[in-house]
């Protein structure tokens, strides 16, 4: 009997509403929204990739004052060409850090890699495809050794990798032979993926359109699931402004692009790993193992989660990644040499992938990392070769942008701690 007598009420459930995340509806109050949101974000250290986005703005702001060369549509091109044979690599580093772990071998495995392709397409006469494949499964293999190292005999990834630097340099130079470099034709399968450029501005502006289009199905997509799911979602104006946002930044891209040759067809394909590899660590179960892992161990073993296999593909990933930078740098200079993978390789892949965001820590990153990281780096180091600054200026500089990256991470890490986020 209700509480009050016969007579009274029934109490009436209350309509139900759609479930909304507060942080999206203060969004729906416009630029004051905006304001508060941003003011919430930094107190509680979800900076995301705001850092390095205003890092970059400070660089191409103080060269392009230096110099007018440096924001021409030349330099801006030629720089997204010469960013994606570390980007790659970059990309599979990502995946490694946000396990909490490190790949000091992806250097030395570029090299390798490009080694088979050369010593196999140009010295012994074998299909640049198969070559091509066969340099792919040599990162693969690679990866698969180390991360079995490491997930099942228990050697700290550190070490395993360590050891793989030195003994996959060795393995590179035994494939080189007494040459030691072994010069690309120029018209084969490598070669031509990193120096075609498609001249026609629809090429550019078309690839542009397809990103937006695409990024508009997305959000509305993941909307109507989580609407149907009574989950927390965007609003129809937040998917609008962040899809105007991008159009902005990829017609303006796609407009200085053509105002020199026009898309370059490894910018292209770069942008195509990113996409395809950031929607695996988004909306697959896999990608979210991945975070688990690198969030709490212990957790994601509770969860049911294979660790062991986890830890192994992830290193596979990395080095397979590798191996596809090794081969766009190998075309970039038109061979593969003793020097291969060498240089400040190793570190300026690392540097890429932390410097774009992703945490060292584990846990937190994105594979647009590796694209925001390659760009402050190339960045620095073609405004310095336009001043005619020397290679000790760069490494000085771009180590000091490295450290400034992780303590953003750390000092970001404590207030998400204090706030009690973490």
């Amino acid at each position: 009997m209700p509480k009050g007598g016969v007579n009274a009420p029934v109490p009436v459930a209350a309509e139900a509403t759609p479930a909304v995340d507060p942080r999206l509806i203060v969004r729906q109050e416009g630029i004051k929204g905006y304001l508060g949101e941003f003011r919430r974000r930094l107190s509680s250290g979800e900076l995301g990739s705001l850092p390095v986005v205003l890092a970059l703005i400070v660089i191409w702001a103080v060269f392009g004052s230096l110099n007018s060369s440096f924001l021409s549509a030349q330099n801006l091109s030629n720089l997204s060409q010469q960013i994606v044979g570390t980007g790659m690599i970059a990309i599979g580093v990502v995946f490694v850090l946000l396990l909490g772990e490190i790949d000091l071998s992806v250097g030395s495995v570029s090299g390798l890699c490009a080694a088979i392709y050369a010593v196999m397409s140009v010295t012994h006469g074998v299909n640049q495809y198969a070559a091509l494949v066969c340099a792919l499964l040599g990162g693969a293999v690679v990866g698969l050794i180390q991360g079995v190292f490491f997930a099942k005999v228990g050697v700290p990834a550190f070490v395993v990798t360590l050891a793989g630097n030195l003994g996959w340099n060795g393995a590179m130079l035994q494939i080189l032979g007494s040459s030691g470099t072994v010069n690309l034709p120029g018209n084969d399968i490598v070669s031509r993926l990193y120096s075609t450029i498609y001249s026609q501005q629809i090429a550019a502006y078309g690839a542009a359109t397809i990103g937006v289009l695409l990024f508009l199905a997305a959000s509305l997509a993941d909307t109507r699931r989580r609407r149907s799911a009574g989950v927390p979602y965007r609003p129809a104006a937040d998917i609008a402004l962040r899809t105007v946002v991008l159009a902005i930044i990829a017609f303006l891209a796609a407009y200085t692009l053509n105002q020199y040759k026009g898309l370059p067809l490894a910018l292209l394909i770069f942008l195509i790993f990113i996409v395809v590899l950031d929607f695996v660590l988004r909306r697959t179960t896999y990608g979210r193992q991945v975070f688990a892992l690198g969030g709490n161990i212990e957790g994601a073993r509770r969860a049911g989660i294979n660790i062991s296999w986890t830890r192994i593909s992830v290193f596979m990933i990395c080095s397979t990644m590798a191996a596809t930078g090794g081969l766009f740098l190998a075309a970039q200079i038109q061979s593969a040499s003793q020097t291969s993978g060498g240089g400040n390789l190793l570190m300026n892949a690392i540097a890429a992938a932390v410097i774009g965001g992703t945490s060292l820590f584990g846990g937190r990153g994105s594979t647009w990392s590796a694209l925001l990281g390659a760009l402050v780096i190339g960045s620095i180091q073609s405004g310095m070769n336009i001043e005619g600054l020397s290679n000790a200026i760069q490494f000085m500089i771009t180590g000091a942008v490295l450290l400034a990256a992780v303590v953003v991470d750390s000092l970001a890490r404590r207030t998400q701690k204090a706030a009690g986020r973490v």
